[in-house]
């Protein structure tokens, strides 16, 4: 049980204390708000765009920058992150050689699209609900190598089920699929994909698993290994709040069959100082014991940003102190909230997000605004709700566009995200004044 230090004035105490040290685990969201250097007045409902940093992250970019600024001290050795990547890879079940600190989750995609041994005539099934980062860096393989890509349009509205969307990744997987690639959280309709249940499909057809995971550090309590991808990106900047141009690379580099019986992929770890300039390195490993270190390979890339990776790290720690399991909680009760007031307000029917089965459930819901459906491919009208939001009432949300199925046109959408600085007033007043908005416009 937590212990409050001895004060006069329970209230000005920042948080509880617990062996001498603040305990973030029980203290309140409302003191863990205060964490964070959010903008005063304004409402955050956008973080799948880019989080809210907390001053200590800042601290660190500024004090790191600082340290290393005219020193005398070789930066190679940092710039490997060797503790911080032991760390975060330990708060997602898996280890330093198998965890990069990279960029951004763009360049964590492109590293693992172009490092992977694909070859004319080879097949990548994904949707058209992924993020440009992906389609692109497969288009630029399928241009360059001769791959086919095959693309399915997921399903959306608050009836869509798991098996929906893992009956339509089987049906398109051919004799020539090599690659299975998915969203770990869709960015346009912010459905949680059923990632165990098609990483068991791949496996199943001897697949590769290539993951845009650019929405789960910092959302979700996530064991990587349990889930049997082979490779995933991730942003560092958006649900775990560290500085932009900070992203997340798992390169599976081990074998546990409970989670993945599949012989490790080839990978070619392209941009690294460190691979053999002659020869090659060992052969992959069949076993839970890695044979070289994939990681290093990945990471060393000359000198880094030492400043934005202690300070991911930091935000990783705030995160860890917290417990990921308690903030993964916090954000889907508010996300849960948040889609209520949502289908009272707008209507069920409104919602392009997943409602009934929760197990696809996110804190991402978009759903359309307007009153009339045709509206629903306009996208100047739904630009302008955002940046009316924005600009006359300091709610920061989003518009997506999507492919939906059997419709002729793109749909533009509102979505909001609930993140663990957000509360149940937020969410109202955003509600609220986005409902007489809509109206004004309708």
């Amino acid at each position: 049980m937590s212990q409050v230090a001895h004060t006069t004035d329970v209230d000005d105490i920042p948080f509880p204390v617990q062996q001498g040290k603040r305990d973030l685990r029980h203290a309140s969201w409302e003191r863990i708000r205060e964490l964070f250097a959010l903008t005063p007045g304004a409402i955050h409902l956008n973080t799948g765009t880019i989080g809210a940093m907390p001053h200590e992250v800042l601290d660190t970019v500024d004090r790191v920058t600082r340290e290393w600024t005219g020193g005398l001290m070789d930066i190679y050795p940092p710039s490997m992150y060797t503790e911080h990547r032991e760390a975060i890879g330990r708060a997602f079940g898996v280890d330093q050689d198998e965890m990069v600190i990279c960029h951004n989750a763009t360049e964590g995609m492109a590293r693992i699209v172009h490092g992977l041994d694909l070859h004319e005539g080879d097949e990548v099934v994904t949707t058209t609900h992924e993020c440009y980062s992906v389609l692109s860096n497969f288009n630029l393989v399928r241009n360059r190598h001769g791959i086919s890509m095959k693309t399915v349009t997921l399903p959306s509205g608050p009836d869509v089920r798991a098996e929906d969307i893992v009956a339509l990744f089987e049906d398109a997987i051919t004799e020539r699929t090599k690659v299975l690639a998915f969203a770990a959280v869709t960015l346009f309709t912010g459905t949680m994909m059923p990632m165990r249940q098609l990483c068991e499909l791949a496996q199943r057809h001897g697949l590769i698993t290539v993951v845009d995971g650019a929405l789960l550090p910092g959302m979700l309590d996530c064991d990587l290994r349990a889930l049997g991808v082979d490779f995933m990106s991730c942003s560092g900047s958006k649900f775990q709040c560290g500085p932009l141009g900070t992203g997340l690379l798992y390169a599976r580099n081990k074998i546990y069959p409970e989670y993945n019986p599949l012989p490790l992929p080839t990978f070619w770890p392209i941009i690294s100082t460190w691979y053999p300039m002659m020869g090659s390195p060992p052969p992959r490993t069949m076993t839970s014991v890695e044979s070289d270190n994939m990681g290093d390979y990945l990471q060393s890339a000359g000198s880094a940003s030492i400043a934005r990776g202690a300070a991911l790290a930091k935000a990783c720690e705030i995160w860890d102190e917290i417990g990921r399991d308690r903030i993964e909680r916090r954000i889907m009760e508010l996300g849960d909230y948040a889609r209520e007031r949502i289908a009272t307000a707008f209507g069920e029917k409104s919602l392009y997000s997943p409602h009934e089965d929760t197990r696809l459930r996110s804190p991402l819901i978009a759903f359309h605004p307007f009153r009339d459906p045709e509206d629903a491919w306009n996208i100047k009208k739904i630009s302008a709700f955002v940046s009316r939001l924005e600009e006359e009432h300091r709610i920061w949300v989003r518009w997506t566009e999507f492919d939906v199925p059997g419709s002729p046109h793109q749909h533009y959408a509102a979505r909001i995200c609930t993140h663990l600085f957000n509360n149940r007033d937020d969410i109202d007043i955003a509600v609220d004044t986005m409902a007489r908005l809509a109206g004004e416009m309708s």
